[in-house]
């Protein structure tokens, strides 16, 4: 058991020390001129303790982002009070400015941005405003979605912040709402048309 728990220590310590020494060299590096060698040299660790723990230096970042953009969608998954969800989302990104005009500067931004595409997936898995769309149109809806979401988001942060972390929280909400709302709207339309006018080429919504 004790041999265990220090194994795991290593390797946890291992994890940390290369997170650091790779967020020290994005600081003065892209990530795409960041090689294994600069990276085991600058956190002490052997390659071993690289390939141990990961395949690639993006696997790196992953591991350091995932939690903290999950952390902020399980508070509206569970639908945590408004407060204290807002009060959360306002340190996340107190904290998140900086590594959201890192990665962007660095060129990693894309990790960040399919971890929020991924964590959008999964709160449009639980909801029941839009499970009956379609397959399809739920599809590219919630890839619609994730994409504006996300530009919002990022728009506010790397602009200085000029309106309410409220206010941009309803303009989402209200985006998502219409949209959605639309598409349910277009789809009954085609329905009723149909109904009415069988005879009639009448543009079939497709699944």
């Amino acid at each position: 058991m004790a041999a265990t728990k220090h194994a795991q220590q290593i390797k946890e310590d291992s994890q940390q020390y290369l997170t650091t020494a790779l967020l020290q060299l994005l600081q003065t590096h892209d990530l795409n001129e960041i090689k294994v060698t600069d990276l085991i040299k600058r956190a002490g660790v052997s390659r071993m303790a690289f390939y141990r723990n990961y395949q690639a230096l993006e696997d790196i970042l992953r591991a350091y982002f995932a939690p903290q953009i999950k952390a902020i969608f399980d508070d509206v998954i569970r639908q945590v009070p408004s407060e204290d969800k807002l009060r959360d989302m306002a340190a996340f990104f107190s904290d998140f400015y900086a590594d959201l005009a890192l990665a962007a500067t660095r060129n990693y931004e894309y990790i960040i941005q399919q971890i929020f595409t991924d964590n959008m997936a999964r709160y449009y898995a639980q909801g029941s405003e839009w499970e009956d769309l379609d397959a399809t149109k739920r599809r590219y809806w919630v890839t619609f979605m994730s994409a504006g979401v996300y530009g919002i988001w990022r728009e506010w942060l790397l602009h200085g912040k000029g309106e309410s972390l409220d206010d941009i929280h309803i303009l989402i909400g209200t985006l998502q709402n219409a949209t959605v709302g639309a598409l349910k709207v277009g789809a009954q339309f085609t329905t009723i048309l149909e109904a009415n006018y069988p005879h009639k080429n009448v543009p079939a919504s497709k699944d």
